[in-house]
Formats: structure tokens, sequence, C-alpha cells
């Protein structure tokens, strides 16, 4: 097994982070960079346009960190932005041991899907700069795989992104 970097990007509660805990009981030593998480840590309550675009390098900083390292991880962040996932690219410079996921979900399937209630607060106005909401998401154009969460059991984009990193020799 080669180490890599999945960046996987989708709306909040789309599925990112149960597919790579799912993820984690196939492939050993996998580590997560989870965006909730990791914004305690690094980039706390900037929710900006200029904080998110920081939070991002920050986290892809890392993620080239581990993989420098020898250690699989998966990023599991919205980076709602085309740019933010770009220069996650350029940043880690992988080759192929760098891919973008899609997780695809729509907007109401995430709203559905959110036990913290974060979505209605939003609608509310009592979060302000909320991705979906009140802020945009660029869905990528170019995205090197896509699951789709909404159509298919978690299980099976799961199922998909191990087979891709199959193809690509990563697994």
């Amino acid at each position: 097994m080669k180490p890599f970097v999945l960046w996987m990007t989708g709306l909040p509660c789309s599925g990112k982070t149960t597919i790579v805990k799912d993820l984690q009981n196939d492939i050993p030593n996998l580590a997560m960079l989870d965006g909730d998480e990791l914004r305690e840590w690094f980039s706390p309550k900037d929710f900006s346009k200029a904080g998110r675009d920081e939070h991002n390098k920050k986290v892809a900083h890392l993620a080239k960190l581990l993989l420098n390292h020898g250690v699989p991880s998966v990023v599991s962040l919205v980076s709602p932005y085309s740019e933010n996932r770009k220069n996650a690219r350029e940043i880690i410079d992988a080759g192929n041991q760098f891919a973008e996921v899609y997780v695809k979900c729509s907007l109401a399937k995430c709203e559905e899907r959110d036990v913290k209630g974060m979505y209605a607060k939003a609608r509310k106005g009592e979060i302000k700069g909320f991705t979906g909401i009140d802020d945009p998401y660029e869905a990528p154009e170019n995205a090197d795989l896509i699951v789709d969460t909404e159509n298919e059991p978690l299980s099976d984009s799961a199922n998909k992104v191990k087979d891709f990193l199959k193809e690509r020799n990563l697994l």
C-alpha cells in the first residue's frame, strides 16, 4: 500500500465522515482529518471566505506532512470553493496519490440527515455563513471520483472509494 490523500468534499451532512469511518475498518493506519475537529484547533469560529481559505490551506499542509511520512489520510472537509480544492491539490502535490472525491448529496437530503440541527439554525439566522444556506457550495466540475450518498447506501460509497484506490494501485 502506498500513502495517499483523499480530499472528500461535499455539503455538511453529505456523508463524508461516515464514509471515512467505514474506510478505517479496512485500511490500516488511515488518518481522518475531519474539518470540524481540526477547526477547533486551527481556525476556531472563522467562517469568513478568508477564514475558510486559510483553514483549507492548513489542513492541506497537514495532509502533505502525513503523506510525506507514509501515512494514508482522508480529509473530510466541506471545502466549499473550487479554489480551496485547487489549492489543496497544489499544496499536496502528490500526482495520483492525491484524489478529490465529491460526496454528492442534495441540500434537502443533507438537511434531513442533520442531527445537530445546524441547517435549521442557519435558516433561522442563528448561524451566519453556513454552507448551502447563506454561503455557496461550488460543486466540483472535475472530481477524480463522485459518490452519490443520496442514491446509494453509504457502504456502497465506501466500497467505490476502495475500488478507486485499488485501481490506482494505492491499496
